[in-house]
């Protein structure tokens, strides 16, 4: 929950943004609200999970240190962050991978003395494998065992508790416990159940690092569509390159065709086409003059011209979409995993049942190496392995499934919510359509007009003559020759043809459609138009999610005449003519209402949108901000895989239910005969690796799942 307060004092106060790297699970957005909202000074606290970051709004009279301490107190160092767009280095990817390599170097020398002494190794033999093992495995486990042995400190020191602490005290446990009988010359030593234990949950950790650090990439690639700099005006006339993070208001800027623009303003001078996808998802350029508005991320397209710098930097409207993706995340980064849930119940239990059992077995006069092998086989047979492996087990094989079926899933925890979407909103153009223009009209051209309609499109950069030039290219037409070749802004190309003058370009009416006009000295114009095709399976995978229980509808940034015509031929309702903002304004109101949104978008104005969705996809043609954007992307044309989807997702989640059902089960199995004194740490070890194969062969089934 976040914690409110008047709109006058959060304009007024200040705020800070920290890093917290050590959110290892949902319960800690709760820990961190809750707790600072009983801190003096703060007036509100914002936990972004999948970014690991906080941002604090609090009184002038609160200091970074301050605020740091407090962070501390509740268990969480924290560093803070210049900017709200300061993304992750990767970092804990870096060190979970090294761990995790040194972890399954030590899992694969120990097993191999194990097997020697699991043969019948006895005496002196046995004591020197045991020794060779403690030599590899002690520090493997005190390198490899740090992210959990650290947040198990954190909590303890704090006075609280998490899933790393039975963790840590299973391994550490039972590491002390092999030591010491190998220096006894006992019969069993535990290093290797230590040390595969942490390879299997240091894997979980880096799979689900590398699934975060692909979620916080969409702002990044969202605020790379902006130009590195611009060519500014000087104060003598002359002109000079500034890094955009240099520009300011002040300053006039000229932008040739071609380039994108760094920072938003007003035209002073010349007139052009822009190319505004990323505000409005619209495929074709619109023209621009002077007292009009551009926008930084957008392209120039045809002419130069000078622009007078209104906004710069954080204050430009791309980088309001890239902070509206943030915030629009942060609902998604309250999803609370399935396995999150489990795993505020799973240590406290495991922490009883381990201490009780050491405490039962001494007041019976076991004596404490008796009574603490016992608790050690708790805390190894209950080690959730199973338990940990019932969710990303299921979630890989289905990925792997989906990735076969054309749909690459970037994070586990988009199955979980795709299987409760119960509504599908689509972008239009890009999306539901190809997002290609294609001229429909062709054959109503002579082949000398077919000829000079080539020669005319293929000088220009126009969306419009790339698909003529392509589509005349793919039918063997020849361009003629012509001369005194211009593009002028707004209205298209000119150029002389055996002293006629010929002219590709804007219609004198188009009634709303695509089009461009062909004409031949005085003679009447020819109109071609074009039309973006809808996507093959559209109608079929609206169809088909209907019968899912996903209702359609489309959102998009396009003109009401381009939307209704697919939302009529598509039967499912549509609104048009939508900013970033408002589609995240509509998408919440949805939420609002207990709707679980599937949203499918593919342009750089999508992106705030896909975040705001309980789940998104996006076509592999989309922005590469869409794309990171998004939680899965379907590969091709087709939009079939949106359904089949939705479908493995569905699958998973009955996997996975069966999966925890299996993992209670062994559990309520194996725990009675651990607590009695039946299992040795040993066979605690081979349970527990036997109940993880079970969940892994379970989940298994979801390999066809996509077909």
């Amino acid at each position: 929950m976040n914690v409110r307060i008047s709109p006058t004092a959060m304009t007024q106060a200040p705020e800070s943004v920290f890093s917290v790297p050590g959110m290892r699970c949902a319960g800690c957005i709760s820990k961190l609200e809750k707790g600072l909202a009983l801190v003096p000074g703060i007036l509100a606290a914002r936990v972004n999970f999948t970014a690991k970051r906080v941002t604090i709004s609090h009184t002038p009279a609160l200091a970074i240190p301050e605020l740091q301490s407090a962070l501390a107190e509740l268990g969480f160092e924290a560093q803070p962050i210049g900017s709200v767009l300061a993304l992750s280095d990767g970092a804990e990817s870096r060190d979970l991978v090294r761990a995790m390599a040194v972890a399954g170097f030590g899992m694969m020398n120990v097993m191999l003395f194990s097997v020697s002494v699991w043969s019948g190794a006895d005496g002196t033999t046995r004591d020197l494998f045991h020794w060779l093992s403690a030599i590899i495995a002690l520090p493997v486990i005190a390198y490899a065992g740090r992210p959990f042995f650290r947040s198990a400190w954190r909590a303890l020191s704090k006075g609280r508790t998490n899933m790393d602490v039975p963790i840590s005290i299973g391994v550490i446990l039972a590491s002390a416990l092999s030591l010491y009988e190998t220096i006894i010359g006992g019969e069993h030593a535990y290093f290797d159940g230590a040390v595969m234990l942490l390879f299997f949950l240091l894997t979980g950790r880096w799979l689900d690092a590398v699934m975060r650090d692909r979620a916080r990439d969409g702002v990044t690639a969202l605020l790379r569509s902006t130009a590195s700099g611009a060519l500014v005006q000087t104060p003598d006339g002359g002109t000079q390159w500034l890094a955009a993070s240099a520009l300011s208001p002040s300053m006039v800027m000229h932008v040739a065709a071609g380039e994108r623009l760094a920072a938003d303003g007003v035209i002073l001078s010349g007139r052009s086409h822009f190319d505004r996808s990323l505000l409005t998802g619209e495929s074709v350029p619109v023209a621009a003059g002077v007292g009009d508005k551009a926008l930084a991320g957008t392209l120039n397209v045809s002419g130069p011209i000078s622009i007078a710098i209104t906004a710069a930097g954080s204050d430009t409207a791309i980088a309001d979409i890239a902070r509206l993706m943030e915030e629009a995340g942060q609902s998604r980064s309250r999803y609370v995993r399935i396995a999150d849930r489990a795993a505020r119940f799973y240590a406290p239990a495991v922490h009883t049942l381990a201490l009780a059992s050491f405490a039962g077995w001494m007041i019976a006069g076991a004596g404490w190496h008796a009574s603490l092998l016992i608790a050690v086989a708790v805390l190894i047979i209950t080690c959730p392995c199973a338990l940990g492996l019932a969710v990303p087990a299921a979630q890989i094989v289905a990925a792997g499934a989906l990735m076969r079926a054309g749909v690459l899933v970037k994070d586990g925890s988009a199955l979980e919510r795709l299987a409760e979407a119960d509504h599908a909103v689509f972008d239009k153009t890009g999306t539901l359509t190809l997002g290609r223009p294609e001229p429909r009209n062709l054959d109503r051209l002579a082949p000398i007009q077919q000829s000079l309609t080539l020669a005319l499109a293929q000088s220009s950069r126009h969306p419009l003559s790339e698909a003529l030039r392509r589509a005349l290219s793919d039918r063997g037409i020849v361009p003629v020759a012509i001369s005194d070749v211009r593009e002028t802004p707004g209205e298209g190309m000119t150029a002389l043809w055996n002293g006629k003058p010929v002219r590709l370009g804007r219609p004198a009416t188009a009634s709303g459609d695509m089009a461009t006009a062909l004409q031949i000295g005085d003679a009447a114009a020819t109109t071609i138009f074009f039309t973006d095709p809808l996507r093959p399976g559209a109608e079929q995978a609206i169809v088909d999610l209907t019968e899912l229980g996903l209702p359609a509808s489309i959102l998009s940034g396009d003109s009401p005449e381009a939307v209704a015509k697919i939302a009529d031929t598509l039967r499912i309702p549509a609104r048009a003519g939508m900013l970033p903002a408002e589609k995240c304004a509509a998408i919440a109101a949805e939420a609002a209402r207990g709707a679980h949104i599937l949203m499918v978008g593919d342009g750089l104005n999508d992106g705030p949108a896909l975040a705001a969705g309980h789940v998104s996809m996006a076509p592999a043609s989309a922005s590469d901000a869409s794309q990171n954007a998004a939680d899965a992307v379907f590969l091709g044309d087709s939009l079939a895989p949106v359904a089949t989807a939705v479908r493995v997702a569905r699958a998973t989640q009955r996997i996975v239910r069966q999966n925890f059902a299996l993992a209670i089960g062994y559990n309520i199995v194996a725990v009675p005969l651990a607590i009695s004194g039946q299992v040795t740490p040993l066979v605690a070890a081979l349970a527990m690796s036997g109940s993880s194969i079970i969940v892994i062969a379970n989940a298994l089934r979801l390999r066809t799942s996509a077909q």
